[in-house]
């Protein structure tokens, strides 16, 4: 069962594609010589005939999420050209806000939050995981809802937003300036063992850069095998995929696909490889990248899996930008496991499963719990450490 740990955004199925495409799409065309559409025709009737108030943006806004959807495809969605800024700062790692995450369950009265970024806006403005976000500006989060309470709080660097918590029982108000906010892909820490831990937060933008310069300083400083922490990892571009796995890997393909058309890829490593052990942790909320990352290690016996059985995302997206400026990610073609293995609907069932209770699931994913303490990162030390004679 999926925990609720989940990044309140667009790149929750992030693209594990190359990189997106950008095309102008043409008004939906009916099959008749006019090729006037049935939903035009509804469109004109609703403006000439209707009572009461219409918006023409709302109503196509509403009409092509509903295409997408009839499609009963998970992966697919549409972005409202209201919300494709907001979008494409996530998948470049980069925005201007505050440094939060937020989310709302169903039986949430208001938006919880769920992870604080360090440094942040936001944390210095003394914002806590698990505050509840009840109006912004002066505005009740629950009419505005979770996509314009984020339109809210996001702005022009240097403006500020009036943010008002509930933190148990109690209101608290507080002015937070915003600011870029550079997400932090990568991040290592040595553990005992001389084992290094390395935290993936997605395959976006600059991944390979940061992961890559975590291996490097944890080689430097005398590491005898590595932990690759993708849980909660949501995904990314396949080429940021590819080169971390390059410089882990010896020769040999790494991620097969094939498209639409039926045509085939294949991205392959090169001779050159990094001779450490692995293992690799994830959970219900690895998705696409992260689960063909696991896959590769397991694959080319480097290392071993521990944690949760992961979603099972096995279609990439390409992103199309309409021509009012919202967009579609439509499912184009299937990935597969160096050995061609297809994850969809399937995902990875680790070697070792280790399940958490749901506070853990929200510490792990609030990145507030040490990894001392964390029972995934210590079966993955302790499996490592013995398998390999670490502690001799």
């Amino acid at each position: 069962m999926k925990k609720f740990v989940r990044v309140i955004s667009y790149v929750l199925v992030a693209l594990v594609a190359a990189g997106a495409g950008f095309f102008g799409a043409a008004r939906v065309r009916g099959n008749d010589s006019t090729g006037y559409s049935k939903l035009q025709e509804l469109e004109d009737l609703i403006e000439s005939r209707f009572i009461g108030e219409s918006d023409r943006t709302v109503m196509e806004d509403a009409a092509a999420e509903a295409m997408v959807d009839s499609l009963g495809d998970r992966w697919s969605y549409y972005i409202t050209a209201e919300d494709y800024a907001s979008y494409a700062e996530q998948m470049a790692n980069e925005y201007v806000g505050i440094g939060v995450t937020i989310q709302k369950k169903d039986e949430d009265v208001a938006i919880r939050v769920t992870k604080v970024n360090p440094g942040s806006p936001a944390e210095e403005a003394g914002m806590q995981v698990n505050d509840y976000i009840i109006r912004v500006n002066g505005l009740s989060t629950e009419e505005l809802g979770m996509d314009k309470t984020k339109n809210q709080v996001r702005g022009q660097e240097g403006t500020q937003v009036e943010i008002t918590v509930l933190r148990d029982g109690e209101e608290l108000t507080m002015m937070v300036t915003r600011r870029k906010i550079k997400t932090v892909v990568a991040t290592a820490q040595m553990l005992e063992g001389q084992v290094g831990l390395i935290t993936i937060a997605n395959f976006d933008t600059r991944c390979a850069e940061e992961t890559i310069s975590c291996i490097d300083d944890m080689v430097s400083q005398g590491a005898k095998a590595l932990i690759f922490d993708v849980r909660n990892n949501p995904g990314g571009y396949k080429d940021e995929l590819v080169k971390v796995l390059d410089y882990l890997l010896p020769e040999g393909p790494l991620f097969r696909s094939v498209d639409y058309a039926g045509r085939e890829g294949l991205d392959s490593s090169d001779a050159g490889f990094l001779d450490l052990p692995f293992a690799v942790l994830v959970n219900e909320d690895s998705y696409s990248a992260a689960e063909f990352f696991a896959a590769a290690i397991r694959e080319y016996d480097a290392g071993f899996v521990v944690g949760a059985k992961t979603c099972g995302k096995g279609y990439f997206q390409n992103t199309f930008r309409l021509q009012d400026g919202s967009a579609v990610g439509l499912s184009v073609g299937k990935y597969f496991t160096p050995n061609g293995v297809s994850l969809a609907g399937i995902g990875i069932t680790p070697d070792y499963e280790v399940p958490v209770d749901e506070d853990t699931a929200v510490a792990i994913y609030a990145g507030t719990l040490p990894a001392m303490e964390d029972i995934q990162v210590l079966k993955a030390l302790e499996i490592i450490i013995s398998e390999n004679n670490l502690d001799e």
